[in-house]
């Protein structure tokens, strides 16, 4: 019989304020989808930082005359250079390019661009060592070692493009919890309004209800099961946008950049987990400012 009478009064309550209802689940599922989109922002930084941190490299491109008269890095300076690199705490590779094999390289890197290879094959590349470090945060030591030895023109490190992936990630998150906030806003305050709103058209009923010995706690319910019921629609909506997103929007968006991995991609169990934050925290956003509205601005 009680269940009854909160189920009735429930759907009552949310179809008398049906606008009002769909304004708050619209307005909860582009909260939770902001939300939802920052979170993924967040793991793709994360995912894109360790996949990209085994892969580092630090590169030392010689100067001219080491690349056109030391093939071998056989003779000074770079054969010293090449041994000392090896030694060196926290190295755990060294390898030698000449510029033969800096085009040869460089012809498969660009192979759908000709004009590119002809470019290169006319402008020949240093010959480089290239350094695969245990910890990328050697880079630092590595590069005050041996930036400024003999043979060594310029040394680049993809720690550096790394960093500038992950602040862009970060950039959007931002945004997105920016975006969040101000919507999660303008959800409490329709929950608010919801609430008090549904319990002054019913406060007739309510006071007769008290009158014959219900207690405050079971007349108030309904109203904050409603704003509940209501997120709940809200949190749904924001799941399936969410899942709809990603094959219509990130895919096609970063497709290319996935395939050539030089992002890593966004899969359904990084979904699956935002998805299961995400609506949790609209539900209990929403039962919490009820209960809070019912506790302090309804006094029936």
């Amino acid at each position: 019989m009680r269940l009854s009478f909160l189920f009735t009064e429930i759907v009552d309550g949310l179809r008398r304020n049906l606008t009002m209802t769909i304004a708050m689940i619209l307005t909860t599922a582009v909260s939770l989808m902001m939300l939802g989109g920052g979170m993924l922002s967040v793991r793709m930084a994360d995912k894109t930082e360790n996949f990209f941190i085994g892969r580092l490299e630090v590169r030392f491109y010689l100067d001219d005359a080491v690349s056109e008269t030391d093939p071998d890095c056989a003779a000074e300076p770079c054969k010293s250079l090449l041994a000392d690199l090896k030694a060196t705490s926290g190295v755990e590779s060294v390898q030698f390019l000449n510029r033969a094999d800096a085009l040869e390289e460089a012809k498969e890197l660009f192979a759908d661009q000709p004009e590119m290879v002809q470019y290169i094959a006319d402008s020949p590349l240093p010959a480089s060592l290239r350094v695969k470090m245990t910890d990328a945060e050697q880079y630092q030591h590595i590069y005050d070692s041996f930036a400024t030895r003999q043979g060594v023109r310029i040394v680049a490190n993809d720690k550096e493009f790394v960093d500038r992936l992950v602040s862009l990630f970060d950039g959007l998150r931002n945004a997105a919890f920016g975006l969040a906030l101000v919507m999660a806003l303008a959800a409490m305050l329709l929950v608010l309004n919801m609430v008090q709103i549904a319990a002054y058209t019913r406060r007739t009923e309510v006071g007769i209800m008290r009158l014959v010995g219900a207690t405050r706690w079971y007349t108030q319910l309904p109203f904050l099961l409603e704003a509940v019921v209501a997120a709940f629609a809200g949190s749904v909506l924001a799941v399936l946008g969410l899942v709809i997103a990603r094959p219509l929007v990130i895919d096609r968006a970063l497709g290319p950049l996935f395939d050539s991995n030089v992002f890593p991609r966004i899969t359904g169990d990084d979904i699956a987990v935002v998805a299961l934050t995400i609506a949790p925290i609209g539900i209990v956003f929403a039962g919490v400012t009820a209960y809070l509205t019912l506790r302090f601005y309804v006094r029936e």
